[in-house]
């Protein structure tokens, strides 16, 4: 199994540390609902673990949760309570989404309020080796002093030597390569909201959090750190440079970061009106199309979500579903041959840095020959383990109580040999998206796509 280290710029054979692989993703910063964009990236993570399960390995899995940064002080206007009702109802929200889209939980899901001490401590580190000092308003990591700075994001260093300047934001504008902060002295805008430890009275800067949080939980170097292209710089080349300074090895092995999602060909924002929840995206489509939707393309290309897009996907889960609620047939000599070789191609495909597309069109080949060589219980107990890696709930095919009363109608107006009566009940039934085949079994009901 290759895949992609963007700490490297290739493919890498993928190579555990331990008999367990341990993963740290980046969680939500829960100060609002998760928008689609950030969704995908959790579900990436998810076809990731959900692989690496198939492939028999045991994992570890650990997602933080964003409990106190900038965002949330500035809408919590500082004040404690508010900050934990904001906090608590969008960490809901986040847990809802991860239900509705079938994403495996994660084994430990740590908040950045519980986990002071271990950032502190780092930071106390990084002081005593010289490689942070502080500041009339916090304490920030000299980057100067750290030589890799910029491996990850592929900074070129004549650029580092010049800054001479820091900033205390968390998030701020790619070409800043700064002195950033580790923690941050207590002002008037945080309110209520502040920690007294050894470092004085303040807050965690944004970076630390994961560093402390990954740290505890996986120890270092841990195996997979997976994320967002938009968190390489400057988050994770960051985390890098504060976990591997103060505690001198290695932080992570493998870096794996999942492109953005577009809407229409464009930038998801607010202001052109194209910024999606997964709630309002739910009004339309079943949870089943959007998550297939979002692990359809290969995760280090943009995905375009389009109506086109939708449709499409909404499409290819009802094929799969069909095949699994239709009824068994005999099964040919040549289905075990089959079975075995789409197998075998579906693992090659997500061998090959979780090459999703080739291995969905290899699921498909197998349903279209299935079919014409007689899909029984072998061939859906392949599409079954297969879904397992897609994380798709199966579901049976539902004929609504109108759509069966006229079929009723219609099999009564055929026994009379009404068949002027019986094509405009075909007709009616059509209109609400089924179509009928007359079998010598009798009447089949499927839904039209």
């Amino acid at each position: 199994m290759k895949l992609y280290n963007t700490l490297t710029r290739k493919k890498e054979e993928f190579k555990p540390i331990g008999k367990e692989v341990k993963i740290y993703s980046c969680g939500p910063t829960v100060y609002d609902s998760p928008h689609i964009g950030n969704l995908r990236a959790f579900i990436f993570a998810d076809l990731l673990k959900r692989y690496l399960k198939f492939k028999k390995y045991k994992i570890k899995h650990v997602m933080n949760i964003t409990d106190i940064d900038d965002k949330l002080i500035k809408k919590s206007k500082g004040k404690k309570e508010k900050l934990k009702q904001i906090t608590k109802k969008y960490t809901k929200v986040f847990f809802d989404a991860l239900s509705s889209l079938n994403i495996e939980k994660a084994d430990i899901y740590p908040r950045a309020t519980e986990h002071i001490k271990e950032m502190s401590e780092i930071v106390e580190k990084l002081l005593k080796k010289n490689l942070a000092y502080k500041t009339t308003d916090g304490i920030y990591f000299n980057i100067k002093k750290f030589k890799p700075y910029g491996k990850l994001s592929g900074l070129k260093k004549q650029n580092l030597k010049k800054t001479k300047s820091r900033i205390d934001k968390d998030e701020y504008d790619k070409s800043n390569a700064r002195d950033f902060a580790l923690w941050k002295f207590h002002t008037k805008e945080d309110g209520e909201i502040s920690w007294q430890t050894s470092l004085g009275k303040g807050r965690p800067g944004w970076h630390i959090e994961c560093s402390a949080m990954s740290s505890k939980y996986l120890g270092q170097p841990f195996d997979i750190h997976t994320g967002g292209i938009d968190l390489v710089f400057p988050h994770h080349e960051n985390e890098i440079a504060q976990s591997e300074a103060a505690f001198g090895k290695k932080f992570v092995k493998y870096w794996i970061h999942n492109e953005h999602l577009i809407i229409n060909g464009r930038k998801m924002s607010k202001s052109l009106g194209n910024f999606y929840t997964l709630e309002d995206l739910l009004k339309k489509y079943n949870t089943n199309t959007l998550r297939y939707l979002l692990l359809s393309t290969h995760y280090r290309q943009k995905l375009n979500l389009t109506e086109q897009s939708l449709k499409a996907a909404e499409k290819a889960v009802f094929r799969i579903m069909e095949f699994l609620s239709s009824e068994n047939k005999k099964e040919s000599k040549e289905i075990p041959i089959l079975i075995k070789k789409t197998e075998k191609e579906f693992i090659s495909a997500l061998d090959d840095d979780l090459n999703i597309s080739k291995a969905l069109a290899t699921i498909f080949n197998f349903i279209r020959k299935s079919n014409k060589l007689g899909s029984g219980k072998k061939s859906k107990e392949l599409i079954k383990k297969i879904n397992s890696v897609l994380g798709l709930k199966i579901e049976k095919q539902k004929i609504p109580k109108e759509v069966k009363e006229l079929v009723d109608k219609r099999e009564k107006a055929r026994k009379n040999k009404e068949w002027k009566e019986a094509d405009k009940l075909r007709d009616k039934i059509k209109k609400l998206g089924f179509q009928l085949d007359d079998t010598t079994k009798g009447v089949k009901i499927k839904k039209i796509k």
